[in-house]
């Protein structure tokens, strides 16, 4: 029963020391977890990216939908007017003077199809003039729209 003896003692290096890790191991077990770390920070720059980008184009259309929105319950006509040199979306209550509500960030390009269709006016039974945006950010590009019929906003990513 000497065996079993043998078994109750603790690992033991061939110097005699108890079991351990070495300095070389440690350095090794660094330099991984470094590398591994190093890899994986640019993809979550890049998502941080991405998650920047939905909120600015879902920023733009929830201005669109809440503009609808407004001119239904209030009764009376309601238009977002959009300013590319002051990178601003303004809306405007019927004659009222427009208000500003929303600046863009200048990672963000907002580019109306056509060119000159920077106004969409929403109507009281929800109806509006229609509208096609286009919104670009981070490398991505977005087409929000504006049915003319129904006066629905939709995102879609190009």
């Amino acid at each position: 029963m000497g065996s079993d003896a043998a078994l109750d003692r603790p690992l033991a290096r061939s110097r005699g020391g108890v079991a351990g890790f070495t300095l070389l191991e440690l350095i090794v077990t660094l330099f991984v977890l470094t590398l591994a770390l190093g890899m994986a920070l640019p993809a979550i720059g890049r998502g941080t990216e991405t998650i920047r980008a939905r909120a600015d184009v879902s920023r733009f259309a929830a201005l669109l939908r809440h503009t609808r929105e407004q001119a239904i319950t209030t009764r009376r006509a309601q238009e977002v007017i959009v300013d590319p040199e002051a990178r601003r979306v303004s809306v405007r209550s019927g004659t009222d003077d427009p208000r500003p509500s929303l600046s863009w960030p200048d990672r963000l390009t907002i580019i109306a199809s056509p060119p000159n269709a920077l106004t969409v006016r929403f109507e009281p039974w929800g109806g509006a003039t229609g509208g096609d945006f286009f919104l670009t950010t981070a490398g991505r590009r977005y087409h929000v729209t504006v049915d003319p019929v129904t006066g629905r906003v939709r995102t879609d990513l190009l």
